[in-house]
């Protein structure tokens, strides 16, 4: 078990309430008013080899549970089970936009890289880099999952302007997804997911200055395949509801601009 906190510059908070062993926990806060749970409701870590690692850069930066669903605490949500590999990055240098990361996890074996202010290259890329000093924040990912075996990377930037970017991702049942989402650009984006089927590859990414819109909802006996890319100025929507029944799996892919 290991534990390193540090903290830097002023009004950053960290509520941490952690039980059991053999986790390794490293937060950084290096700027202004940024937080790692809150006073009423704690940042949860439960039960044994669970790897947390938090990056909280600039201002305004916060990780703890969603509104909408309220602290884990209670019934063992927010991280919980065994050999989760988590990994939150989050930068803010403009304006007063919050970057917000909610989760609930409870499950096991879970790789999850979420990274805000930044952007991955593509799905192989292990770092998160930021194309601009000027980053006005105002991202959103909230998380669910309840499966295991899950590898999921989000990345979310801006870069110059001051878009709002919100990804939403539950997998429920579906166990061994590999999931890669990369919101990029001025225009506001926005992703759901929902994933309850086993195995599978996903992939969804949208960039440039449109509004762009994706709602994702496979179900069905067997897997689904999906590559999803939207860019340009121009808006793009696109909405699938996915129930496959064909043995082996199936597979959609769709390019929008």
């Amino acid at each position: 078990m290991g534990i390193t906190v540090s903290v830097s510059s002023s009004a950053n908070e960290i509520y941490l309430d952690q039980s059991g062993t053999n986790f390794d926990l490293t937060i950084t806060q290096d700027g202004n008013n940024n937080s790692v749970g809150t006073s009423s409701a704690k940042f949860n870590i439960r039960h044994d080899n669970n790897t947390v690692f938090i990056l909280q850069e600039g201002q305004w930066n916060e990780i703890h549970y969603v509104s909408a669903w309220g602290s884990g605490a209670g019934w063992g949500g927010d991280v919980d089970g065994s050999g989760n590999n988590l990994k939150f990055e989050q930068y803010n240098t403009t304006g007063t936009d919050v970057n917000k990361i909610g989760m609930h996890i409870q499950s096991n074996d879970n790789n999850v890289h979420v990274c805000q202010g930044k952007s991955f290259t593509d799905a192989a890329d292990t770092t998160c880099s930021a194309s601009s000093t000027a980053e006005y924040g105002g991202h959103t990912v909230n998380l669910d999952l309840h499966s295991g075996g899950n590898d999921i990377k989000i990345s979310q930037e801006t870069g110059t302007g001051n878009a709002d970017h919100f990804i939403n991702i539950y997998t429920y049942g579906g166990e061994n997804n590999d999931v890669f989402i990369k919101q990029k650009g001025n225009g506001n984006k926005y992703a759901m997911m929902t994933i309850r089927t086993d195995g599978g590859e996903q992939s969804i990414v949208q960039k440039d200055d449109g509004a762009h819109s994706a709602t994702i909802d496979l179900t069905g006996s067997y897997h689904t395949d999906l590559n999803l890319i939207q860019y340009g100025s121009t808006d793009q929507t696109y909405t699938l509801t996915q129930n496959c029944q064909t043995a082996g799996g199936c597979s959609v892919t769709m390019t929008q601009n």
